[in-house]
């Protein structure tokens, strides 16, 4: 599975670069590809490309604030979670995403 994902807190600093890090973890160890934008207080760093977001089978908002520039992503089935799903449960969240999309 081809994902890609924005990460945002409230502060924009240590939860956000934390979320990024568990998602890539669990992706990879799951076998999935993952990209992942970061937007925090320095503002947004590893932007996704228009090719990786067209390429994504499912976008991950794990943000607690809103995202920037969200229309980017009009045409993609996205799943919204807080922040700290990503940080303390990631791969159930992977685990429940990979059962929906294998009910289509």
């Amino acid at each position: 599975m081809k994902i890609v994902a924005v990460t945002a807190c409230t502060v924009g600093v240590a939860h956000t670069y934390i979320a990024k890090d568990r998602l890539v973890q669990a992706a990879e160890k799951r076998g999935h590809q993952i990209s992942v934008e970061t937007q925090g207080t320095i503002g947004c760093e590893s932007i996704l490309t228009e090719d990786e977001i067209k390429e994504a089978d499912i976008v991950i908002f794990a943000a607690d604030v809103a995202v920037t520039n969200e229309e980017r992503f009009k045409d993609k089935p996205i799943v919204r979670v807080k922040s700290e799903v990503a940080i303390k449960q990631p791969e159930k969240l992977l685990e429940k995403i990979e059962a929906k999309l294998k009910e289509k």
